[in-house]
């Protein structure tokens, strides 16, 4: 008798891989219907979804060498899809913008991309829907990590996602949050303080429905969290306040099991939408929110903590809402 051998969970995972990049097109010599290479398509969207960017800083997020950068983003300026103008920050390098016919291309893009997710979507439950978009994201942040030589199997190990208030999580959530912006932002101790007594108003509203909270732990330790406030913005929608991670966990997907938490506690609840506030610059956390269908409302400069800097506001709506309080900072507290 012959046995089948038993499949891997690595080579299930590469034959996936295969069967999706086939099913994307992505063996083809041009996308969809742009007539585009998929490096010039993944240029667009990511030019796109953040307004402007360098070369250097394209390279780096598509992991291109620099002459593949400059003869494609060469054939993009030549077919008129994106622009170049001048750096006033460092006149060695310019800023990368998409034009009229660069936006137009974007939306076939945004459009054929999301038909084909919506169709798959179309044969998966809610539950194995929620369970693609956390695996999908994780593993992407795994191979990133892999690639960058960053942390491991053995740093991502042991880590538990729990529901509600542990012992600790007040002083360790302010004191991630202090550890963490201490450095980019020049925010010092009226800040963690801050966090800290914003923490301790909400752990005394946690056993009202509309309340979550969702902590990362290790051996015991607090390393990271997420909140759901259903509260403080009123009008039916939800606030995600204290998203924060250890350093040492940073890049290993925890990240994204706690925000994959947070959101489907938000679509149980059905709010009119959900915000966030947070500040410009955190690119990494950015794209984790975008993710997750949050988009950029509003930014504003302030310097209420100290040092001027641009705060944003995101929002995701599952269906059409009312617009919420734009109070800054609402994200830590």
């Amino acid at each position: 008798m012959i046995h089948a051998r038993e499949t891997s969970p690595i080579e299930k995972v590469r034959d996936a891989s295969r069967r999706i990049v086939r099913e994307l097109g992505f063996m083809k010599p041009t996308v969809g219907a742009t007539g585009l290479p998929i490096s010039a398509v993944h240029a667009l969207i990511e030019i796109g979804a953040r307004g402007k960017l360098t070369a250097a800083a394209l390279g780096e997020i598509l992991d291109l060498e620099k002459s593949s950068v400059s003869r494609l983003l060469r054939k993009l300026v030549d077919s008129g899809e994106i622009e170049e103008r001048e750096n006033p920050d460092d006149a060695r390098s310019k800023i990368l913008s998409l034009t009229g016919r660069g936006r137009k291309m974007l939306e076939r893009i945004d459009s054929f991309g999301h038909g084909q997710v919506s169709g798959a979507f179309g044969h998966l439950s809610q539950e194995q829907r929620r369970t693609v978009v956390a695996g999908l994201g994780a593993y992407a942040d795994a191979l990133a990590a892999a690639r960058r030589g960053e942390g491991g199997q053995a740093g991502a190990s042991g880590v538990d996602i729990v529901a509600g208030y542990v012992p600790g999580v007040i002083g360790r959530v302010a004191e991630m949050h202090g550890r963490y912006y201490v450095e980019p932002y020049g925010f010092g101790r009226f800040f963690e303080a801050k966090v800290a007594s914003g923490m301790a108003e909400f752990s005394e509203r946690l056993d009202r429905p509309a309340n979550g909270l969702w902590v990362a732990l290790r051996d015991g330790r607090v390393m990271g969290s997420v909140a759901i406030d259903g509260e403080d913005l009123g009008d039916g929608a939800g606030h995600l306040r204290w998203f924060v991670m250890d350093d040492a966990l940073r890049g290993l997907g925890v990240g994204r099991r706690l925000l994959a938490e947070a959101i489907a506690f938000c679509d149980r609840r059905q709010f009119r939408h959900v915000d966030l506030w947070t500040l410009r610059g955190l690119e990494a956390a950015r794209k984790l929110y975008e993710d997750f269908g949050f988009t950029l409302v509003e930014e504003f400069v302030g310097g209420q903590w100290g040092t001027e800097v641009t705060e944003q506001r995101f929002r995701r709506t599952p269906r059409m809402g009312a617009e919420g309080d734009a109070s800054p900072l609402k994200m830590m507290g």
